[in-house]
């Protein structure tokens, strides 16, 4: 090659290389410089919350299938420990794990002594008792189907009149698409059934650019609709996949002002659901970016606090 077309081809290079470090090096510099979300405090809320697994709960069976031992969750030095964390940390509302319901609609089977043992130490602390329960959505959980229902309800009417103490019930059934009125209809069964004790419903967050998957979002209309009939939603504000923190965290903020505007705060408690769990490769969470950190710096940045009822931690 002639030195002239050398230099050419050398300076054709340089040019494509300062291009490509203009097109890609202004956005990660703006990237280092975005600062979304606020490092100040947050308020006191009245009610935090945190989901906690099936073994504080479940029966010998789940033991025995999971290959699990009980020695973990059974004694009350254990238990004793669990609430004094929880204290320490300002939860005041406890969602142990009774999912998924059996196939007839039952709730899944629960041990009744530790169940006892577990509200013994909740009453110590003043904490609150609502099992999490429902399942799959047309797999365990059929709340369209006549026969389900009525077992379902039975079912929740037997766990209250066995452990009079326990505050509530929550519902949870995933996917649950957007609009869906038979999910309605069955809150309004359960609603009736529960009587004075708390409803809680674990909701999704609404539509958003960054996660496009309407299966696990729903609109403000349905997130209204569901909060009518409720006396508590804990909004899932995780699995997004998005790998950046700083881009979680303006999701957060964004999540936090429509769903201030969209829950009833006379109605219903708004508590938001937030990461607290590693699953990490498995695609739709990066521990890294979806974190406590991330999100409470969003929420804090949301500057709606009087409309919030607290954090829920997923999960213990």
């Amino acid at each position: 090659m002639k030195p002239e077309t050398l230099a050419k081809t050398g300076k054709s290079i340089l040019r494509i290389t300062a291009a490509l470090a203009v097109i890609f090096g202004i956005p990660a510099v703006g990237y280092l410089l975005w600062r979304p979300g606020s490092s100040g405090p947050l308020p006191e809320f009245r009610n935090n919350a945190v989901w906690i697994g099936h073994g504080w709960l479940g029966d010998d069976g789940w033991f025995g299938r999971n290959k699990r031992g009980k020695d973990a969750f059974r004694n009350r030095k254990s238990i004793a420990a669990l609430f004094e964390k929880l204290a320490a940390n300002r939860i005041t509302t406890v969602y142990p794990h009774l999912c998924p319901a059996q196939f007839d609609g039952r709730i899944a089977p629960y041990d009744g002594a530790q169940t006892e043992r577990l509200l013994d130490a909740a009453d110590r602390h003043g904490m609150k008792v609502v099992p999490w329960t429902g399942g799959i959505l047309y797999e365990s959980a059929r709340p369209g189907d006549r026969k389900w229902k009525k077992n379902f309800i039975a079912s929740m009417e037997e766990l209250f009149k066995k452990h009079p103490r326990i505050a509530g019930i929550q519902i949870n059934i995933e996917p649950m698409p957007d609009g869906n009125a038979e999910f309605l209809q069955f809150l309004d069964e359960v609603r009736t059934a529960a009587g004075k004790r708390i409803l809680s419903v674990a909701a999704y967050p609404p539509p958003t650019k960054w996660h496009r998957y309407p299966n696990v979002h729903w609109s403000a209309d349905y997130l209204g609709q569901v909060a009518e009939r409720c006396d508590q939603m804990a909004v899932m504000m995780y699995d997004t996949a998005i790998p950046l923190g700083k881009f979680y965290t303006a999701l957060m903020t964004d999540w936090t002002k429509v769903l201030a505007d969209v829950v009833p705060p006379k109605n219903c408690e708004l508590i938001l659901g937030v990461p607290a769990y590693d699953d990490a490769g498995v695609g739709y969470h990066y521990p890294s970016a979806e974190n406590i950190t991330s999100a409470l710096r969003g929420i804090a940045a949301a500057g709606r606090s009087g409309k919030l009822s607290g954090i829920a931690l997923y999960c213990e």
